[in-house]
């Protein structure tokens, strides 16, 4: 009997690796820009087409290879890494299985070309599943280039697994940005289609950052630095008031490679105790330093996820260096109980009494007196006048002429005189106007009793968070949000079929700054927001101009509702049209809806319950969820019948 167990051919196992290591363009970009920079590169070109289906290419002008290193770099296993098994706890460099070039090479056509500084000439190299097609002597400049083509052209079932291109070009556009960050000593250049999108020269941290992101990113940041002996953490946290619904600009890099890390995260989240909305996240960009040896880097294929020896240490000491820095720049709440200097007295006037003014009013002096009492002040008067004419005049002078002004004089007679002499015959021929008013009489109730009752309230709110309404068998209990998004997604996926949906124009254009990652999603989802009402006057690089918006939104929500549609679309745009639709009615109505712990009047509360049940379907919410419930009588009976 022949044996069942075979050893695999090199070019199916090739395949096999390639599945774990090469999952989409992304995964490729990932690993020929992390070789690049372990080349020693100080510039590194990117270069894809069709969101890198087509082609990836990564330029850089790092060490080079010779001829046998660039042979054996294509086969399993071999890596200048590592060498021996010590060296896996001791890394410093991006790659050290020796596995992405194998398995890149076993399901695209690859090119490569290299040559180092020293050598005259380089060396060409074209393989196309594994198979080496040829190999030649060739002129070319110092440093590397990786051209792969075709990706998954000997595997249709993956190639057909790939998303759209959009979707495709987000993950390459992610990874591009994770190493660009992790490494801002470096000059990156991206080219997708023929068309620049990122050109960053090598800067610092701060730079690197804005670079990336653009739009105000600048304003946001807010310095973290703490050195200790086990960790040093460098980088920048944004201030809470620009925190975002999705957790798109959230980095962590341990020893220049970007990793994931919620325990690392949640202590962010405990450093922002206080400061954030709920369900916002704040953006970070945080280094850390460690000692190789203390963490283990192999723990997952695309190497993203760490483990370290004392994690413990390294939560308590980030979350109190963000806290420190949020409260140093004055971003977190303190108590300050240092007297503000500008409230203190001027330094010159601190030695000095206040003058006592010598002016003295009259409480007594009345203007309609007889003309004596009146001469007697302008005598007073004239002396006083004098006193300011003469510029020299000393200041015994002045307080001499005050002093008539402020001599007291006899009482005048009482205010009951100023109406002496108004007869009664005028008193009445005031009241004899001519004018007549109506007599109004006060009727008992503008309705009968039977109309009284009618008009009673019919829907009661319980928590502001339901809605009670009483029905013929019983009653309905209505959950206020879900109801909501039940109406205004049916209304904004109407409009946006029939495209009949009204705008306001806005006073002041509003200007919103986005990232580039986030520009690009905006650009796609353009057509479908104008249906809802938006009109956007122009769109730049890093920001939006809107000129109008749906009749339904408040100038203040238009940012809310744009986050919260780029948080929920941050896993791709679907490719239909209606798909699409249907995603953007839904996150609008998310946003949209009035919460739950919002007082409605009674008013509110009966067009909510009429508007539910004018939908197609009001039973349920967009997202499934039942929107109100039945209770009839007799169950209401049962529950007393107990």
């Amino acid at each position: 009997m022949s044996s069942i167990i075979q050893l695999l051919p090199d070019h199916v196992a090739n395949q096999i690796a390639a599945g774990e290591v090469v999952q989409r363009p992304a995964s490729v970009v990932k690993e020929l820009l992390e070789n690049a920079v372990d080349a020693k590169a100080t510039d590194i070109k990117l270069i894809i087409k069709d969101a890198g289906k087509s082609l990836v290419q990564v330029i850089d002008n790092g060490v080079g290879m010779t001829v046998t290193d660039a042979r054996l770099c294509f086969e399993r296993h071999a890596t200048s890494k590592i060498r021996q098994a010590e060296d896996l706890f001791s890394l410093a460099t991006k790659g050290f299985r020796g596995e992405a070039l194998a398995s890149i090479a076993a399901i695209a056509h690859m090119e490569m070309k290299t040559k180092q500084e020293q050598d005259e000439l380089g060396t060409h190299i074209i393989i196309e599943g594994s198979k080496f097609v040829s190999q030649e002597v060739a002129v070319l400049p110092k440093g590397t280039s990786f051209a792969v083509k075709n990706l998954f052209f000997n595997i249709p079932a993956r190639r057909n697994f790939l998303k759209s291109d959009t979707v495709e070009f987000r993950h390459v556009m992610d990874e591009f940005q994770r190493v660009a960050l992790a490494h801002p000593n470096i000059h990156f250049s991206f080219y997708h289609n023929g068309s620049e999108l990122y050109n960053l020269p090598a800067a610092g941290y701060r730079q690197r950052i804005v670079g990336i992101m653009s739009g105000k990113t600048n304003e946001k940041l807010v310095p973290v630095n703490e050195d200790t002996e086990i960790i040093n953490v460098q980088g920048f946290v944004c201030k809470p008031e620009f925190a975002k619904k999705n957790r798109g600009e959230q980095f962590f890099f341990v020893n220049d490679r970007f990793i994931k890390s919620g325990y690392l995260h949640h202590a962010v989240m405990a450093a922002y105790d206080g400061l954030l909305k709920d369900g916002s996240q704040p953006s970070y960009f945080l280094y850390l330093q460690v000692p190789p040896n203390t963490i283990d880097i192999n723990i997952h294929p695309t190497k993203t996820e760490i483990k370290f020896d004392d994690e413990q240490a390294l939560y308590a000491i980030l979350r109190a260096s963000i806290k420190h820095s949020l409260g140093q720049f004055n971003v977190a709440p303190v108590l300050d109980f240092d007297r503000d200097s500008n409230l203190d007295t001027p330094y010159h006037y601190k030695d000095v009494e206040a003058e006592v003014p010598t002016i003295q009013v009259d409480g007594t002096f009345n203007p309609f007196t007889d003309d004596k009492t009146n001469q007697h002040y302008a005598k007073a008067g004239s002396g006083s006048s004098s006193g300011y004419s003469s510029g020299s005049s000393s200041s015994s002078n002045s307080s001499s002429s005050y002093s008539g002004y402020s001599k007291r004089v006899e009482p005048t007679v009482s205010w009951e005189s100023l109406y002496v002499g108004l007869d009664v015959e005028n008193a009445e021929s005031i009241e004899s106007s001519p004018f007549t008013f109506e007599n109004e009489e006060v009727t008992s109730s503008l309705f009968n009793d039977d109309e009284v009752e009618q008009a009673t309230q019919k829907t009661y709110q319980i928590h502001k968070k339901y809605i009670v309404s009483p029905i013929k068998s019983g009653m309905i209990i209505v959950d206020q949000q879900r109801a909501h998004q039940r109406i205004l997604y049916e209304q904004f996926l109407l409009n946006m079929t029939v495209n009949q949906a009204s705008s306001q124009k806005l006073l002041f254009p509003l200007d919103l700054f986005y990232s580039s990652t986030e520009m690009k999603l905006i650009e796609e989802l353009k057509p479908s927001l104008e249906t809802t009402g938006f009109i956007f006057e122009e769109a730049k690089t890093d920001h939006i101009v809107i000129s109008g918006i749906p009749v339904n939104i408040t100038e203040s929500e238009v940012s809310l509702v744009i986050e919260q549609l780029l948080s929920d679309l941050q896993d791709g745009i679907p490719a239909s049209s209606y798909s699409q639709n249907d995603t953007i009615a839904k996150s609008m109505a998310k946003s949209l809806a009035v919460k739950t712990g919002s007082y409605l009047t009674e008013k509110e509360q009966d067009n909510l319950v009429n508007g539910l049940f004018a939908c197609k379907d009001p039973n349920i919410s967009p997202f499934q969820k039942p929107t109100f419930i039945t209770m009839r009588v007799e169950d209401i009976d049962k529950k007393f019948a107990l």
